[in-house]
């Protein structure tokens, strides 16, 4: 499957804003090269993707099985590389003067508050990640984690002490102190 195909096909289906991919199905098709690198930049064929349309439209039908990451349309269904977290969380601000309810957007512009609904975890190797949509994940980006340090509050968790942010309610925890 080519790029173009598949992209010809997106845009000529694209009447919703958030497809609804986890119902799709479709048979496999193979893999295509397009990468998403650690660093949020999408790559087709080595080439960085210069059109940020375009990597909206193809994140829209991104989904993760297993441990495996494809772009899905209702008849096709195309394994991609991602390298770490397909989004990245680039932007933050409090929607309350009295800070309790934090909006987090990623490097493409999906926005949602930081809840029980969007959770954020810590991973084996130290890195925030936060549930974006699906089961999609997006890394907190080095500058936001350390714009939240400055103001997270130190916490007795399990007898440990955690530095831990609040927003909608739930306790988020960044890390823990030594």
């Amino acid at each position: 499957m080519s790029l173009d195909k598949l992209s010809e096909q997106l845009k000529s289906n694209a009447t919703q804003k958030m497809p609804p991919v986890e119902l799709w199905d479709p048979p496999y098709c193979g893999e295509i090269d397009l990468q998403i690198k650690a660093d949020g930049q999408w790559f087709h064929n080595g080439t960085a993707f210069k059109r940020m349309s375009l990597v909206k439209l193809f994140a829209s039908v991104l989904k993760k099985e297993a441990d495996e990451y494809f772009l899905v349309t209702p008849v096709e269904k195309v394994k991609i590389t991602v390298e770490d977290a397909p989004l990245l969380i680039t932007q933050w601000i409090w929607l309350d003067d009295e800070q309790t309810v934090m909006q987090l957007t990623t490097n493409l512009d999906d926005t949602f508050i930081l809840s029980k609904e969007h959770p954020l975890t810590i991973s084996d190797d130290g890195g925030l990640y936060v549930t974006v949509r699906r089961n999609l994940m997006a890394k907190v980006h080095r500058n936001v984690y350390y714009q939240w340090v400055n103001f997270a509050q130190e916490v007795d968790q399990e007898n440990e002490v955690a530095l831990a942010i609040t927003s909608d309610s739930e306790q988020f925890i960044l890390g823990y102190l030594e």
